[in-house]
């Protein structure tokens, strides 16, 4: 069945849907694997890794390899920032996007450690001031249930109302007006703002900001001086991944991406060897240099398969997620692992063959790219002692064709018309209209035309294209500047608009504001 959503939701939808949809390779039943055979797959990753950069599929990469108790690789390739001096090392800090998930339930898994909630506790009992859409669902659901994406809340819910600036708090309050996409546990659909709404509840008991939470029960304990899940710090560090979009040869740092609001899910920013010191903690199931700091079964919950994904569409594994991980079974075993991906420029991997007692980090720069699973597909591939397939060739493909139809289809749809019909004197469409998710809307004269204020105190600033009659483009996603949205303008009596449909807002039956 084709999607009710409009292109450019369907287009922020499929970077956290591909990013955890396209994950590395699952699991089987995979044997220990010596040392030595670890060590000698990694002159082959390092030389993949520098090749990749000279041939411009990325301007930069760091990677970690951990096997064990033990970091057997850590290395930065390329420039932080095309065209600029600046090389990656190990220590250059990169925004994580949605591999900040896993981060996030282990950080979760502490706290239930602690006993200060369990798994199961309803977020009701922990934030009373959290509601879906239907009563049941409010009442019932669990942090389990945010943090593995069944709550039934559709997966762009929210992620809109952020790219318009709006705040945590106002986007995890709007939730509850948000139609859901399935039946409550019936149905896996991923969600950022769930998922943070499930992190931001569990640390709720403690008084203290998620963030504050984050680096008092995982980073400073490991070590992980240069992880932040607040952007402010990210940006203070000189030695820092810039964020790049254009494809292969034309990288440039173009846009920035400020994910505070959604930071359980994608806000935080970390470095190789910092997470190096993560997967040693995951590896030895919460103990870290003899110190137990979250009890086994806390954390080994967030690794158990709970909602089906199918199958991986590069590798073919059958996917699962859990709270916060991807649960695969493939060629080499069981894994788990998470893609991390902002259109506007980052791309990141975490895959972990736990039987194997092995992890790989994978960091870059740049959007779109498949390098990350590139280069650990074949990597674990040559751990395995199965060398041979191209992984870079189809992972890359994947990525780089994921917006083509969607461009390609507004195109066509918002192609010129031979006859455009002419529209209302402006005059008929400024004014200000709301509803109780989007907000307030603002259209008024600007530059000789008409100009479409969204977000708090109208910061997020469109100029209106007129198409036909009442219809208006305007362009949300500054990463495809090709990619229109409508406006359409519905009119009165009195030949004034009464109220405008946006597009972007109305998969959910959200879109239309009233005017005020």
């Amino acid at each position: 069945m084709m999607s009710t959503l409009p292109l450019s939701r369907r287009l922020r939808c499929l970077v956290p849907l591909l990013a955890g949809a396209l994950l590395a390779a699952g699991a089987a039943a995979a044997e220990p694997v010596a040392r030595a055979k670890v060590e000698a797959a990694l002159p082959a990753l390092d030389a993949q890794a520098a090749k990749a950069v000279a041939d411009g599929l990325v301007p930069g990469l760091a990677i970690a390899v951990v096997q064990g108790d033990a970091l057997l690789f850590a290395k930065g390739y390329g420039l932080r920032e095309a065209g600029k001096p600046g090389a990656v090392d190990a220590d250059t800090v990169f925004q994580l996007a949605s591999f900040s998930k896993p981060i996030t339930a282990t950080v979760v898994a502490a706290l239930v450690g602690d006993k200060v909630l369990d798994w199961d506790t309803p977020v009701a009992a922990l934030d009373p001031t959290f509601q879906l859409k239907d009563a049941y669902p409010t009442q019932q659901v669990s942090v389990r249930d945010l943090l593995s994406h069944r709550s039934g809340l559709p997966g762009d819910a929210g992620n809109e109302l952020e790219a318009l600036g709006f705040d945590r708090a106002t986007i995890l309050h709007r939730l509850r007006f948000v139609p859901p996409s399935s039946s409550f546990r019936a149905g896996y659909s991923y969600s950022n703002f769930g998922f943070t709404a499930g992190a931001v509840a569990a640390a709720a008991p403690t008084g203290k900001p998620w963030e504050e939470v984050a680096r008092e029960k995982l980073f400073a304990p490991l070590g992980m001086a240069s992880t932040s899940a607040r952007h402010a710090d990210f940006i203070a560090y000189e030695n820092r991944a810039e964020l790049h979009i254009g494809g292969a040869g034309r990288w440039a740092a173009k846009v920035t991406r400020q994910p505070d609001a959604q930071a359980p899910a994608g806000g935080v920013s970390s470095t190789a060897r910092d997470l190096a010191q993560w997967l040693r903690l995951e590896l030895a199931g919460g103990l870290f240099e003899g110190r137990r700091l979250i009890p086994q079964a806390a954390l080994a919950a967030t690794h158990q398969p709970l909602m089906t994904r199918g199958n991986n569409p590069v590798t073919g594994a059958a996917s699962f997620y859990g709270l916060g991980w991807v649960v695969e079974y493939g060629r080499h075993g069981v894994s788990w692992g998470h893609a991390g991906a902002f259109s506007v420029g980052a791309r990141t991997l975490v895959t972990i063959y736990p039987d194997a007692d092995i992890g790989i980090v994978v960091l870059a720069n740049a959007f779109p790219t498949g390098v990350p699973e590139g280069l650990a597909d074949d990597f674990f591939d040559r751990v395995f002692g199965t060398p041979g397939r191209d992984w870079m060739g189809p992972w890359n493909a994947a990525y780089e064709g994921m917006f083509a139809p969607a461009l390609a289809a507004a195109r066509a749809r918002f192609a010129p018309p031979a006859q455009a019909l002419p529209g209302a004197p402006s005059a008929a469409y400024e004014g200000r209209y709301a509803n109780a998710y989007v907000g307030g809307a603002q259209v008024l004269a600007a530059g000789g035309g008409l100009e479409l204020r969204l977000g708090p105190d109208g910061q997020a600033r469109f100029p209106l294209t007129h198409f036909s009659r009442d219809v208006f483009l305007y362009y949300p996603t500054p990463e495809l500047p090709e990619m229109p949205s409508a406006v359409t303008f519905t009119l009165g009596a009195d030949g004034r608009a009464a109220s405008l449909t946006l597009e972007d807002f109305d998969g959910f039956g959200l879109g239309v504001l009233a005017r005020e």
